[in-house]
């Protein structure tokens, strides 16, 4: 077939693409490598703004597939009004799952732990040892159980948790337990001791974390957001902290970048990492399998995998 694909990673450097396409360069650079009009496969930059990832869209008139490296869409979705109907948005399920629920874990681990207190110590040369809380025995509760809220428990399974509750969109049963819906948050946020975000970030998503859902935290809980910055609402999140009665650890923020001089960086009780979930030598083997495995299915005509939606259906 005769196709145009823009790829984010230089097409040499990808071992096992089909042959047919023509592969075209393109990391967000302010030159387009070509003509969007022809690009007929764009794979969306990866970690680049809103602005960049939808720059070309108004022009690929004959775009087919677009496809992020991303788990979450939210980046390129202000763009998709430009495309034609029948265009397919597919994300990167199965490549950030790793590294991700390694973050989450080591955000949990660190802020029960104390670990921030460690290094600030350190570095003044004190030795201050003190009691700290345990993963041990506690009840977590992820909030959104898709392929990543379960890499998460995952990797939880080893600490000897009391409880795990899980919560998605839709209620259904896996291997591990029930999956409860979104509608039981409530009822099961004050049973948890640690609460983990890992929803994609959504209408029905946005501000989740607000001050009712803050509200109904158990006292002393731990908040951590690996999902994406708006799902809480940081003012509300701040008033909590100040209070002393939660605590949070961030990979993801609202406003992000997190500016210079903004209360979070300040507040009690939060560690703050930079987005920094997915970009990890974890990332580059897992998307250039996912690449040439979607392409080689594009080539073959054959149906693509992690199809989020279709344009104009």
């Amino acid at each position: 077939m005769s196709a145009e694909v823009w790829l984010p990673i230089a097409p040499e450097e990808i071992e096992g693409l089909p042959e047919g396409p023509r592969y075209l360069f393109w990391d967000g650079g302010e030159e387009f490598p070509g003509d969007p009009a022809a690009c007929s496969f764009y794979v969306v930059p990866y970690m680049r703004s809103v602005a960049i990832a939808v720059r070309p869209l108004p022009e690929m008139a004959c775009v087919e597939v677009v496809q992020t490296l991303s788990a979450g869409i939210d980046h390129v979705q202000p763009g998709l009004h430009h495309l034609r109907p029948g265009v397919r948005l597919c994300n990167a399920r199965g490549v950030h799952e790793a590294s991700t629920a390694e973050l989450a874990l080591t955000l949990v681990l660190s802020s029960l732990r104390g670990v921030p207190d460690f290094v600030r110590a350190q570095a003044r040369g004190e030795w201050r040892s003190g009691f700290r809380p345990a993963l041990a025995d506690k009840s977590v509760l992820i909030v959104g159980y898709g392929s990543i809220g379960a890499a998460i428990e995952d990797r939880l399974a080893p600490f000897e948790l009391a409880r795990v509750a899980r919560v998605a969109r839709s209620e259904r049963t896996t291997a591990r337990g029930p999956v409860h819906p979104l509608t039981e948050l409530p009822s099961l946020l004050p049973q948890a001791d640690v609460v983990i975000l890992s929803t994609p970030l959504t209408e029905q998503t946005r501000g989740l974390a607000d001050a009712e859902f803050l509200a109904r935290m158990k006292d002393g809980a731990l908040l951590v957001n690996v999902a994406r910055g708006p799902v809480v609402d940081t003012k509300a999140l701040l008033a909590e902290l100040e209070t002393g009665r939660l605590t949070a650890a961030l990979d993801v923020t609202d406003p992000e970048p997190l500016p210079p001089g903004h209360p979070l960086w300040q507040a009690p009780g939060v560690l703050i990492s930079p987005h920094v979930g997915g970009p990890t030598s974890a990332f580059r083997p897992r998307a250039e399998r996912l690449l040439v495995d979607q392409l080689t299915r594009y080539v073959n005509q054959e149906p693509l995998r992690n199809v989020i939606l279709t344009t104009g259906a």
